[in-house]
Order: C-alpha cells, then sequence, then structure tokens
C-alpha cells in the first residue's frame, strides 16, 4: 500500500479544521441565541455562523441541537425566566383577532338599535310620523303572517295525502295487472 500524497493528505486536513471551526460557529451562534432569546431556525442560525445551511442539515447533531434549541421555549433576555414563545404569541393574536370581531359585531347591533331608536324619535317629534294606529297595523301583519303559515302547513299537509294515495292507487293498479296476467 502506497503512502498518501502530502498534498492530499494537507488538503484533508484543511477541510477537517474548517468543518471544525464551522462547527464552533455553529454551537457558538447556538449558545448566543439561547443567552439573548433570539430567533432559533436553521436559516438564523446558518445566516448567524456564517454557514450554508446544508452544512447544517449535512450535520445530523447540530440540526437536532437546533430543532431541540427551537422547541424549548426562549429564556427570556436577563434571565428572567422563559419568555414569550411563537405559538402562544400567535394564540393571544388569534384570540385578540376573534374579540375584536365579537366588539366589532356588538357595535354594528349597537349602532342599528341607535339609528332605529333615533329615527323612531324624531319621525315622533317631527309630526309627520305615520298613523296612530301603527301597532294595530302591526299585530294584524302578525296575524296574517301566522295564517299564512297555517295555510302553508296545511297545503304540505294535503301534499303528503296526496302522495300517499297517488302511491297506493300505484299499488293497487301493480297487484291487479299482475293478477290478469
Amino acid at each position: 500500500m502506497t503512502a498518501p500524497d502530502p498534498t492530499v493528505q494537507a488538503m484533508i486536513e484543511g477541510r477537517r479544521a474548517d468543518t471544525g471551526r464551522r462547527r464552533q460557529r455553529v454551537l457558538t451562534a447556538l449558545a448566543q441565541a439561547a443567552k439573548d432569546g433570539s430567533d432559533v431556525s436553521v436559516a438564523a442560525i446558518a445566516r448567524r455562523a456564517g454557514v450554508d445551511r446544508t452544512f447544517l442539515y449535512r450535520h445530523r447533531d447540530l440540526l437536532g441541537q437546533i430543532h431541540a434549541q427551537a422547541a424549548e421555549p426562549p429564556a427570556a433576555p436577563g434571565g428572567r425566566g422563559p419568555a414569550v414563545s411563537r405559538a402562544s404569541l400567535q394564540a393571544d393574536l388569534l384570540a385578540a383577532d376573534a374579540r375584536t370581531a365579537r366588539l366589532a359585531a356588538q357595535v354594528r347591533r349597537l349602532e342599528a338599535r341607535l339609528s332605529e331608536v333615533l329615527g323612531e324619535q324624531v319621525w315622533r317629534e317631527s309630526g309627520i310620523g305615520g298613523p296612530e294606529d301603527t301597532e294595530q297595523l302591526k299585530a294584524r301583519i302578525t296575524t296574517l303572517e301566522q295564517q299564512v303559515i297555517d295555510l302553508e302547513l296545511k297545503i304540505q299537509d294535503r301534499d303528503d295525502d296526496i302522495a300517499a294515495a297517488r302511491a297506493a292507487n300505484r299499488e293497487l293498479m301493480a297487484q291487479l295487472n299482475r293478477h290478469t296476467d
């Protein structure tokens, strides 16, 4: 077996040293991110360490450390306990959005009610309002609407009776046709 070429051996050693330096920069970037509570992601650590993201994907142990640190809630700067996580901020944002939507709907309902009350008040005070028997007309409308609903129910019942009678007639006709054959 022949001895390796010194030039090739020097290149291999240089490559190993470069990989070691880059690994150390990644570890330092991870430690710094944990210390100051900054973003821990593959892209952020790669940028901070001055390495390519593919370097991290080729070194699974470093990638695992990044993912593990990203899963932990970050410490608040100054060591006062865990800081707010991205997931908790997103949950807070969703809750705030839902509350905003509920409040906006309530404001719209209140504005509509206020507009209705003020409109009625102005209508009465202006003297050009409708007839005094408005309540009687509203009661009559309600009665007529109930009558319409009752009549629609009767029509539906009769339609059901007719459908049942038709089905019975079809059945009888089918039996008569079978007996005559």
